[in-house]
């Protein structure tokens, strides 16, 4: 009985001893990879931070807030919003000729990277950022940006903007660039639709019943 008693006790104490290695061996290896974990972090937060930084840098702002939007119907200021003084360092042609370098990247929604596509207001931001040119991020703050213009006078460079898919809700949801109006209003733009990406379309009949306005933004047009 004695025997058996110490061996139970020798056992036990082996048992307790492996334990005892075994998690100094994990505690061992989890503070040798702490110092690289605790770098990853910080690594990770720089590039979301550098990520946001550049993201904000790149989206620049109007001076003036936009109009309210009560009911579902687009109110306008008295005062249009105008955009930064940059806007006069090109033409409209100029912008235009840039543009028509995308037609063909395709549509995708909330970007503003041509590697991916763009959605309408992406490849409107990405077009006035080639010209270093401050612009809203989304159609909506378009709403009261530059001079309304009528159509029949509308030239290369201004903007057209449009509600969206449906034409009840008077909210921008749609926008473009005049290309040209001689025997009809052009226009290019990033759409969801058939072309699924950047084209050049016509104020048809399907646009007219979503047309909001057409806003003049170069002061020499």
């Amino acid at each position: 009985m004695r025997k058996l008693i110490l061996r139970t006790v020798i056992i036990y104490r082996r048992i307790c001893r492996g334990i005892l290695i075994t998690l100094k061996l994990f505690i061992g290896i989890y503070m040798a990879k702490l110092p690289y974990l605790l770098l990853l972090f910080f690594i990770s937060c720089d590039y979301i931070s550098n990520n946001k930084t550049e993201e904000k840098n790149n989206v620049a702002v109007i001076t003036d807030s936009v109009a309210p939007i009560i009911k579902e119907e687009i109110k306008f200021n008295i005062k249009p919003t105008l955009l930064n003084k940059d806007i006069n360092s090109i033409t409209g042609q100029q912008l235009v000729a840039y543009a028509k370098t995308l037609i063909g990247t395709p549509y995708s929604f909330a970007s503003v990277d041509p590697a991916i596509g763009f959605d309408c207001s992406g490849f409107i931001t990405y077009v006035f950022n080639h010209f270093q040119i401050a612009v809203p991020r989304s159609s909506v703050d378009f709403t009261n940006v530059g001079k309304t213009i009528d159509v029949s006078s509308a030239k290369e460079g201004d903007l057209i903007l449009f509600t969206g898919t449906v034409d009840s809700v008077k909210i921008i949801g749609h926008m473009g660039i005049v290309t040209d109006n001689t025997d009809t209003l052009r226009f290019i733009h990033s759409t969801s639709g058939k072309a699924n990406g950047v084209t050049i379309s016509t104020l048809n009949d399907y646009y007219k019943k979503r047309f909001v306005r057409v806003a003049r933004v170069f002061a020499e047009n």
